[in-house]
């Protein structure tokens, strides 16, 4: 991430904070820093979160493309009020609902940039973001070279298409192929509920728009070093993408995890599952895998930067923020 200078970093500094004492200066002058930095409170924050870690060689990067509130009511398997009691529990509730963040993961080996997921282009909640945090980092989405997207609902791949055109033209698209097949199936299409005919729409747009897409077959090398992981269950063709090198490994695992519910429970969903059965076989068999492992994991829609690991804690499984910073 690039540097500040001293000239940059004090423009930033609130007004009375600069050219001397705090208290100094006359009362005017103090009034109005008063007013100003009174004023700057009112604003809206805005940042654009960044997380870096190093696996290996690779540097992966957490970005984000904003957040969105799910209504208490969108987690079938519990009801309403035992989710939001849950949330109460954990410090997390919000009166519009539980707090799904979209987080993006930029991997760069010195070679090639691959970009996991492509966030949901404010057809969601506060989003859209994406381009902002790219250009944090100095780049342009026609510098990617690859984008693996988990899966097809519109959260990850509204941005590929965002204004009707193909926003990564230099990019190789892997998606997989049963993925591929399901959201492009016009009978699926025409059974689906009102609110998953958004993913199925822009679906055929990402076909239509990206020829150099892969639909790719179950687990695969990418790059060496960047797999695909098979989690079917939340979609048909849902997958993880695993970094490794030099004895170090991350496991992106997209929608495997939701706040609030997940990992304690693998019998709670959200309401865009539609094969509920899967995914609850696919969350009890990877939860307990990744406890034993000691993974370190990063969820689409956990708290940024969205790392973490699944713990066993006296015969529950829970999630554990990672301790990811300044670590070298």
């Amino acid at each position: 991430m690039p540097q500040l200078s001293r000239r940059a970093f004090a423009s930033a500094l609130p007004l009375g904070l600069l050219g001397g004492s705090l208290f100094g200066g006359g009362m005017i002058e103090g009034a109005s820093a008063l007013a100003a930095t009174q004023e700057a409170a009112k604003a809206p924050v805005s940042v654009t979160p960044l997380a870096q870690i190093r696996i290996g060689r690779f540097t992966v990067t957490a970005l984000t493309d904003g957040y969105a509130d799910m209504p208490y009511e969108y987690f079938p398997g519990r009801t309403a009020a035992e989710v939001e009691q849950a949330a109460v529990a954990q410090f997390t509730a919000r009166p519009s609902g539980v707090r799904f963040l979209f987080n993006q993961y930029l991997i760069e080996d010195g070679e090639r940039r691959i970009l996991i997921d492509a966030g949901t282009a404010g057809s969601i909640g506060q989003t859209g973001q994406l381009p902002q945090a790219l250009a944090a980092l100095g780049l342009q989405p026609d510098q990617i070279d690859a984008v693996i997207v988990t899966h097809m609902h519109q959260d990850h791949m509204g941005g590929l298409i965002l204004g009707g055109k193909n926003n990564y033209p230099k990019a190789e698209l892997y998606i997989d192929r049963r993925d591929v097949s399901h959201w492009t199936d016009p009978a699926k299409r025409n059974g689906a509920p009102d609110y998953l005919q958004t993913s199925f729409k822009m679906a055929e747009e990402v076909v239509r728009l990206y020829p150099r897409l892969q639909a790719i077959d179950g687990e695969r090398e990418i790059v060496p070093g960047v797999s695909i992981v098979d989690l079917t269950g939340h979609t048909p063709g849902h997958i993880g993408v695993r970094v490794e090198d030099g004895g170090q490994s991350l496991i992106m695992v997209s929608d495997m995890i939701f706040p609030v519910v997940h990992p304690a429970a693998t019998d709670v969903f959200f309401l865009f599952e539609q094969d509920r059965a899967a995914a609850k076989a696919m969350r009890d068999r990877f939860f307990p895998r990744a406890a034993s492992e000691r993974a370190l994991i990063a969820a689409t829609h956990m708290p940024f930067p969205g790392l973490g690991r699944v713990v066993a804690d006296r015969g529950q499984m829970r999630w554990q923020t990672a301790d990811w910073a300044l670590q070298n």
